[in-house]
């Protein structure tokens, strides 16, 4: 008889969540972790950049303080002191995902786990039989190889560096890259962002890369576009990376943030059969089984949709397959997301140039402005809100807001998305006031 009903490699969000909800339909459910609970968002991700990101801001509203009349004294900002705090309430998260676990009823294993078989797997010398496993590893950050790439940090590196970088060095363009160039900008670093193609934010609708890549340059963020680096090199106790077209960039930190790859590698996968793409991710099937029966994977190794929330549904779905009715379904289209830059980005459902490639002939309404907190603040940033819309249904299929707070924002008009709120909902549905959300029931009139 198996020791396990089910067998969870990796204690993120989703290896969690699987865990406990397993645990609380009665299936005996082990877990096991080899680093701190909570994954990537808990440790190096999510959660420590949004705290980083808050701090950040303050910057920004001492200066905006003067025009709504208040003298503020000059701020000092300290690097050691934000370290210690955030390590704290990551410690504190830690240990609420060990209760959590615990009071579930799942058997927490601290240590590496490996296949030895399909129904097998061995942690600290023990080999633990299993009915299912399901590997749950996520990911970690990739660099580009060429010369002096080692002197270089990845992102997961960035909470905790030892000394606060006056001069920050930033290659990519994707989410991770602009919100560190946001962060450190914001608490006093000068910041250099190096992107490969014509506009960050590859694979956003055409004018959020667009007007975004200009409010970072008002914040001070010197973009380097249609730019590759070519070596980097220690130069006068600092480091320099040489752009393929030979300019030359100071740094006292260099930030590789050019991609994830998904952890599937030194967990016997191979071993026992587990289909692995090359890139690495894990081959599943819509049930997230692999190429073994009664091995699944979920979340970022699997580089379906690498966001938490998105991992945490894959592990419901699962675990109602697997221990429930299995009617649950996660439907993957118009899950929204944001970007936490300054000003911050919140999207859902398709760009310009994807809806006319699905739908045709479709309708776009756009309105760029300066937010009302600004006309006071005297600070020199704009709103950019986007709606686009099927014109043979009127549904709305594409929701995108560059701006303060765009994911409060644009997590409401999800709803209203996913229930096929048409263009005709939005224009009956009465404004909040002066509110930048109300832009969104405001736009009347199409673009040409």
């Amino acid at each position: 008889m198996a020791d396990f009903d089910l067998f969870v490699i990796g204690a993120g969000s989703g290896g969690v969540r699987a865990a406990r909800m397993a645990a609380q339909r009665g299936a005996r459910v082990a877990i096991a972790e080899a680093a701190a609970l909570g994954g990537t968002c808990v440790n190096v991700g999510c959660i420590p950049k949004k705290l980083y990101s808050y701090a950040a801001h303050y910057a920004a509203d001492f200066a905006d303080a003067a025009g709504y009349g208040w003298s503020v004294d000059a701020a000092r900002f300290d690097w050691e002191t934000l370290k210690a705090r955030r390590a704290r309430e990551i410690a504190r998260l830690n240990g609420i995902y060990d209760g959590l676990l615990r009071t579930a009823g799942a058997t927490l294993l601290h240590g590496r786990a490996r296949l030895v078989a399909p129904g097998a797997v061995e942690v600290g010398g023990t080999v633990h039989r299993t009915r299912h496993v399901l590997v749950a590893t996520g990911g970690h950050p990739v660099a580009p190889d060429f010369p002096g790439a080692a002197l270089a940090v990845s992102s997961d590196a960035m909470f905790d560096l030892p000394v606060f970088p006056r001069r920050l060095v930033i290659v990519g363009g994707g989410y991770i890259a602009c919100e560190f160039a946001s962060i450190f900008r914001g608490l006093g670093a000068a910041v250099d962002l190096v992107v490969r193609s014509d506009a960050v934010l590859r694979g956003f609708d055409a004018d959020v890369r667009a007007f975004l890549g200009g409010e970072l340059r008002k914040h001070g963020i010197t973009l380097h576009l249609q730019s590759e680096p070519a070596r980097i090199e220690r130069r006068d106790g600092a480091l320099a990376l040489t752009l393929r077209d030979g300019a030359v960039l100071a740094a006292d930190t260099v930030l590789l943030a050019t991609g994830r790859r998904g952890n599937s590698a030194g967990f016997g996968l191979e071993e026992a059969g587990v289909a692995v793409d090359a890139a690495g991710a894990i081959v599943v099937d819509a049930d997230y089984t692999t190429s073994v029966p009664g091995i699944h994977a979920l979340g970022d190794v699997t580089h379906r949709v690498q966001l938490t929330p998105v991992a945490i549904a894959e592990a419901m779905v699962l675990v109602d397959r697997l221990f429930g009715s299995g009617e649950r379904r996660l439907d993957y289209d118009l899950i929204p997301t944001a970007v936490f830059t300054h000003p911050a980005v919140g999207t859902v459902g398709l760009g310009e140039a994807q809806a006319r490639a699905r739908h045709g002939a479709v309708r776009v309404f756009r309105s760029e402005f300066r937010a009302l907190r600004h006309t006071l603040s005297g600070r020199d940033e704009r709103t950019l809100v986007k709606l686009i819309v099927d014109a043979a249904t009127d549904r709305v299929v594409g929701l995108h807001m560059v701006g303060e707070d765009a994911g409060e924002v644009v997590q409401g008009f999800a709803v209203a998305m996913r229930a096929g709120a048409t263009k005709a909902v939005f224009d009956a549905t009465v404004g909040i006031h002066p509110t930048v959300a109300e832009e969104f029931v405001t736009l009347r009139e199409p673009v040409a």
